[in-house]
């Protein structure tokens, strides 16, 4: 994510900001994987409203991309925290988010079989959201394998407008499912209009 970081960095900027702004309570945790740091924490369950913006200082892309490292051991510490939490304070929806502009090519902990199994379980059991954002077309494919749902996966093109755009989509859909709008969280035609490399998707299955 070299080549966008300053987009990135706006982009989640944004929709924090947004997500500042709803009413309802709310916790974030946010993760950096890379191979030369598989799991970084940068947010752990923190009250949304004091959450920071990210800066160049507490978001730098490096290195290769352990992508089922990152989302087998994300989901294990998730349902973890939320088994060990008092029955008041778990929360009624989850959000599970990956952004990534590359394929798996360095995890060491989880197989393809182990992160299929925990996406399956926690979609189907505990109805968690799983989102997945890619600006490669081959991860996006590959997470199709795993078990993501099409209708909360897309891709997103690799530029400023194109990750404006990206977590613009995300912050509308975040919104309308934790104000109950939506009873899943997915992109709709809208979003995906706005991204040329969906497009190029959308003419390819044709």
């Amino acid at each position: 994510m070299e080549t966008i970081q300053d987009d990135v960095i706006g982009g989640f900027n944004q929709f924090l900001a947004s997500q500042q702004q709803e009413t309802s309570r709310a916790t974030l945790t946010l993760v950096q994987f890379d191979s030369q740091d598989p799991y970084e924490v940068i947010h752990q369950f923190a009250p949304i409203d004091q959450v920071a913006a990210l800066s160049q200082a507490t978001y730098v892309p490096r290195a290769s991309t352990p992508l089922l490292d990152a989302i087998g051991r994300g989901i294990i510490d998730l349902a973890h925290r939320l088994a060990t939490m008092p029955a008041g304070e778990k929360p009624d929806q989850v959000v599970f988010v990956i952004i990534t502009d590359g394929q798996e090519n360095s995890s060491r902990e989880f197989t393809k079989a182990q992160v299929m199994k925990l996406l399956a379980e926690k979609q189907e059991q505990d109805k968690w959201q799983f989102v997945f954002l890619s600006a490669d077309l081959t991860a996006l494919n590959d997470a199709m394998d795993y078990g993501f749902r099409a209708p909360a996966a897309m891709s997103f093109d690799k530029d400023a407008q194109g990750t404006a755009a990206v977590f613009s989509s995300l912050a509308k859909n975040v919104s309308s499912y934790r104000a109950q709008e939506a009873e899943a969280l997915v992109f709709d035609e809208e979003d995906r209009a706005q991204q040329q490399s969906e497009q190029a998707r959308k003419r390819k299955k044709r």
